[in-house]
């Protein structure tokens, strides 16, 4: 789907606010509302928009511990890489995981109530034996960014790109 510069202050806009009122949205976008309202809808049958959600500041609920992990699989099949996606896919202390080229396979975040929480779920990993050769910890002692809106208005070449035939 090839979006344009309005397109682009729609989802600039939704990404700011979720809770953004019709109206608000068509004059950020600078469409009348009913136009601006069935491009959101069109963005999100693409799956360009896919869910709305609340920012949820978790050291304002209980102290927790950030911790960063990079993993290196014993490994390196499909089934392999299959197996441990899955089993991570399944455990909700794992926030973030990333496939990642270099030297480590994986960087995974994880939130847990305390260190001693997350070397608990490192020893369940490590039991089931998910092919796991080698890890590494990172506490996270301070979080200097931490952005969730994407600088959309810099993808507009990319965009231009994969939609050319």
């Amino acid at each position: 789907m090839k979006l344009d510069a309005i397109d682009l202050r729609i989802l600039d806009a939704v990404q700011r606010d979720g809770r953004i009122t019709k109206l608000a949205l068509a004059e950020k976008a600078g469409l009348s509302p009913t136009p601006c309202w069935m491009r959101l809808r069109k963005l999100e049958k693409a799956g360009i928009i896919t869910g709305y959600h609340a920012r949820v500041a978790p050291r304002r609920i209980a102290p927790v511990a950030s911790v960063m992990m990079e993993v290196t699989l014993a490994n390196h099949r499909q089934a392999d890489f299959e197996r441990f996606e899955r089993a991570i896919s399944a455990i909700p202390e794992i926030v973030a995981c990333w496939s990642v080229g270099g030297g480590v396979d994986y960087i995974l975040k994880i939130i847990a109530p305390d260190i001693d929480a997350y070397q608990r779920l490192v020893d369940g990993l490590l039991d089931r034996e998910l092919g796991i050769d080698r890890y590494f910890t990172y506490i996270v002692t301070k979080t200097v960014k931490e952005e969730t809106v994407l600088p959309v208005s810099s993808f507009t070449a990319v965009g231009e790109e994969q939609s050319a035939p």
